[in-house]
């Protein structure tokens, strides 16, 4: 049968999602807790991969298994053989062709910075630090040029190889708390360090050195120095993947 895990993992002592020659990698980890559980060895498929040092509140993986264990029992069963850093949080049987990846209709980020004079140790590795207080009114601003399907090019890092950057963005909120930014994404879709780039570029607004209404000329020039810095990868969550079976 085939299960869909939700999947939380710090990715601070991560390579990534994605299993790697150079380094420990979220997949190992979860295969390797799978095998002890199960008896078998097993390949994870997440919908997607996240970065080094980048976080999951609900990644989706979907793997391959002929276990009695109950559904409700299997994620205290694997849990029990993996690290603090990486739980799972539930388990779902689904249908034999279903995968992590294709079947998502859409994707939610979180990206999180804290404005402050030093850095505070106790979100080192959790949320991204800066010095300067953006001004939220001209982010909101920026942010309702990004709705919508475009050629988000501009928002790809060197390194991204996909058939079209033509992307959805249905959703983007920016709040602030105690200091603590946070900007939300949903799209049916993103680029190779896309939603860095993109708050990178919002941030760049919020302390003007980018005006609003230049976001339409920086998407449609598809030139990735026109747009702002990568943001850390620290301060970034999926948040959320969504499938059709799904509200």
């Amino acid at each position: 049968m085939r299960v869909l895990l939700r999947v939380q993992y710090k990715g601070t002592d991560y390579c990534g999602w994605q299993r790697q020659k150079n380094g420990l990698s979220v997949q190992e980890v979860l295969a390797n807790a799978v095998r002890e559980t199960t008896g078998e060895s097993a390949v994870m498929h997440g919908s997607g991969r996240t970065d080094a040092g980048v976080h999951a509140i609900a990644q989706a993986v979907h793997f391959d298994t002929h276990t009695k264990i109950p559904m409700q029992k299997l994620p205290i069963a694997i849990n029990a053989h993996l690290p603090s850093s990486v739980r799972v949080l539930s388990a779902q049987e689904v249908d034999a062709g279903f995968n992590a990846r294709f079947d998502a209709v859409s994707k939610t980020y979180l990206y999180k910075m804290y404005v402050s004079p030093v850095s505070s140790p106790l979100r080192e590795g959790l949320c991204a630090f800066v010095h300067k207080a953006p001004d939220l009114d001209r982010m909101r601003r920026a942010a309702e040029y990004i709705l919508g399907e475009h050629d988000f090019k501009v928002f790809q890092a060197a390194g991204g190889h996909v058939k079209t950057t033509v992307r959805t963005i249905s959703a983007l909120s920016i709040s602030e708390q105690d200091g603590e930014i946070s900007f939300e994404v949903t799209g049916n879709g993103f680029l190779y360090n896309m939603v860095r780039i993109m708050v990178g570029t919002l941030y760049y607004v919020g302390i003007g050195k980018i005006e609003p209404e230049e976001i339409p000329e920086i998407l449609a020039s598809g030139k990735r120095d026109r747009a702002g810095k990568t943001m850390p990868p620290e301060g970034l969550y999926l948040k959320r993947v969504r499938y059709p079976f799904e509200n």
